[in-house]
């Protein structure tokens, strides 16, 4: 899944929350939450649910469905960009 970074830090700015208070009221690492930002990691439907529900959100809040629908035609084409 792919996360809307701006999306996401809207969120996390109308609850006045820095990356640590997510971390310790998602139960998930900094690390992750950075990881997951960077676009690093394919985050998992769990760890996005995690975090909307930290941030009280509904999780098709977070996902960036035009990147998602481009990443998946990319990985099923087996070209990469």
């Amino acid at each position: 899944m792919v996360i809307n970074k701006e999306k996401f830090e809207v969120c996390m700015a109308e609850k006045c929350m820095t990356y640590d208070d997510l971390a310790k009221k998602a139960n998930l690492s900094r690390f992750t939450i950075q990881k997951m930002l960077g676009n690093k990691v394919d985050t998992r439907p769990a760890t996005v649910g995690k975090i909307a529900k930290a941030l009280g959100v509904n999780v098709k809040e977070l996902i960036d469905f035009e990147a998602a629908t481009s990443n998946q035609f990319i990985t099923n084409s087996g070209v990469r960009g």
